[in-house]
C-alpha cells in the first residue's frame, strides 16, 4: 500500500512539472524583438510578400520621398534606400510624403500615400490628398500610377488604407484637423479652462474604390470621430491632448482594418502625433463600411512611463504576420534613449476567443511590457 501511495505522489509530481514546463515553454514561445528597432520611420508599415521577405516603408528617412527596409526574419534589417521620389517637375505631389502603405497584387507593387498636392489654388496650408505608385519589384523604383491624388474630397486627408474582399476595394482614410472645428463637451470644456477657443477634429471615413485606384464609388462614409459627450468611455483616453493643454486638436487617424472570423476589426490612433500621449484604440463592425462600435479595453497600447517603462508616443499601427504567422502590430514610438525621432517597434498581438484584441506591448530590448 505504501509504494502504490509513492508511486501515486511521484505520478502527480511529474505531471504537475509537466503542465509547468508546458505553460513555460508557451510562455518562451512569444516572440521577442529588440525594441525599439534601429529604423527611425514614423507610420510604420511591412508588407509580407511572396517570395518570404519582409519589406518596411513608412514616414521619414529621405526628403520628398520614400525609402525601404527589408528582412528574411523581421530581426535583421537591410537598407534599400530611395524606392520612391517626389516632388519633381511632373509629380502632382510636392512636400510631406507621410503613411505608405505597401500592397502586393498581380505580381505588381503598389503603394498608397499622403502627400501635399500642388494644385492649390487657395493656398491652403495643409493640402494633403492621397496617391498610388507601383513597380514591378518590391524595392522600386516606384512611379506614379496617375499624375493626381486618387479623389478630391474637398478637404485635406492622409492616412490611406486598403482592404480588399470578394472583388471590391476599399479605401480608408482620416480627414485632416485643418480647418474642422467641431462642438463637443471636450470644446465647451477646454473654452471655460481658458485653454482654447475651438478644438479642431481628424475624423475616419471608409468608401468603396475602383480596383485600378482610378477613383472612389458613391460617397465617403463617416466611420469614427473623437467622442463628443465628457462621459463617454473613450473621452478621457482620447482627449488627453486637449485636457493637458498640448494642443487644441483631437485626432482620429492612422487606420487599419482587418478581418477575423466575421467581424471587422480597425485599429486607430488618437492625441498629438507629436506627444507623449499619442495611443491606439480599436473598433469593430459586421460591415466593412460600418457602423464601428469602440472597444471597452481601449487603449490597447499606450505609453509606459507611467509603470516604470520608458516609451512615449506609441501609435500609428499596421499589421504583419511572423514567419509561423502569428499576428505582430507594427508601430512608431519614442523612448528616452532614441529622443525625439521615432523609431520602430514590433510586438506580438491576439484576438481572443470572446472577440477581445490585444497588443502585448510597448516591450524595449529588456522585455519590459506596458501595464495596461
Amino acid at each position: 500500500m505504501k509504494i502504490k501511495f509513492i508511486t501515486l505522489i511521484l505520478f502527480i509530481s511529474l505531471l504537475l512539472n509537466a503542465c509547468q514546463s508546458n505553460d513555460a515553454n508557451r510562455k518562451d514561445a512569444r516572440l521577442k524583438f529588440n525594441n525599439p528597432l534601429p529604423v527611425e520611420f514614423g507610420d510604420p508599415y511591412i508588407l509580407k510578400a511572396t517570395d518570404g521577405m519582409y519589406y518596411m516603408i513608412g514616414t521619414g528617412g529621405v526628403k520628398d520621398g520614400f525609402k525601404m527596409y527589408s528582412s528574411t526574419n523581421l530581426k535583421e534589417w537591410d537598407d534599400e534606400g530611395r524606392i520612391y521620389q517626389g516632388n519633381t517637375d511632373s509629380s502632382w505631389s510636392i512636400a510631406n510624403f507621410w503613411a505608405p502603405e505597401l500592397y502586393e497584387i498581380g505580381g505588381k507593387f503598389y503603394m498608397i500615400f499622403s502627400a501635399d498636392w500642388r494644385e492649390n489654388p487657395t493656398n491652403e496650408l495643409e493640402n494633403f490628398r492621397i496617391g498610388v505608385a507601383v513597380s514591378d519589384s518590391p524595392t522600386g523604383p516606384y512611379k506614379d500610377l496617375y499624375d493626381r491624388p486618387i479623389f478630391d474630397p474637398g478637404y485635406p486627408v492622409i492616412d490611406g488604407n486598403l482592404l480588399f474582399e470578394n472583388d471590391k476595394v476599399y479605401l480608408y482614410y482620416s480627414r485632416c484637423c485643418y480647418k474642422h472645428p467641431v462642438e463637443s463637451e471636450v470644446a465647451d470644456w477646454a473654452r471655460n479652462q481658458g485653454l482654447f477657443d475651438e478644438i479642431e477634429e481628424s475624423w475616419i471615413y471608409g468608401v468603396e474604390l475602383e480596383p485600378d485606384f482610378s477613383a472612389i464609388i458613391g460617397e465617403p462614409q463617416l466611420l469614427l470621430r473623437p467622442p463628443v459627450s465628457m462621459d463617454d468611455k473613450q473621452a478621457e483616453w482620447e482627449s488627453r491632448s486637449v485636457t493637458s493643454g498640448e494642443v487644441n486638436r483631437r485626432w482620429t487617424e492612422g487606420s487599419y482594418i482587418f478581418k477575423e472570423k466575421e467581424t471587422y476589426y480597425m485599429m486607430y490612433s488618437a492625441n498629438f502625433f507629436g506627444g507623449e500621449n499619442y495611443a491606439v484604440g480599436y473598433a469593430t463592425s459586421q460591415y466593412p463600411l460600418g457602423p464601428f462600435t469602440k472597444a471597452d479595453n481601449n487603449p490597447v497600447l499606450q505609453k509606459n512611463v507611467d509603470q516604470g517603462g520608458i516609451v512615449t508616443g506609441t501609435g500609428h499601427n499596421s499589421i504583419t504576420t511572423s514567419p509561423n504567422n502569428k499576428m505582430l502590430c507594427v508601430y512608431h514610438g519614442r523612448t528616452s534613449e532614441t529622443g525625439d525621432n521615432r523609431v520602430v517597434f514590433i510586438d506580438e498581438m491576439e484576438v481572443t476567443d470572446d472577440g477581445t484584441l490585444i497588443v502585448h506591448g510597448p516591450t524595449t530590448r529588456d522585455n519590459i511590457q506596458s501595464k495596461k
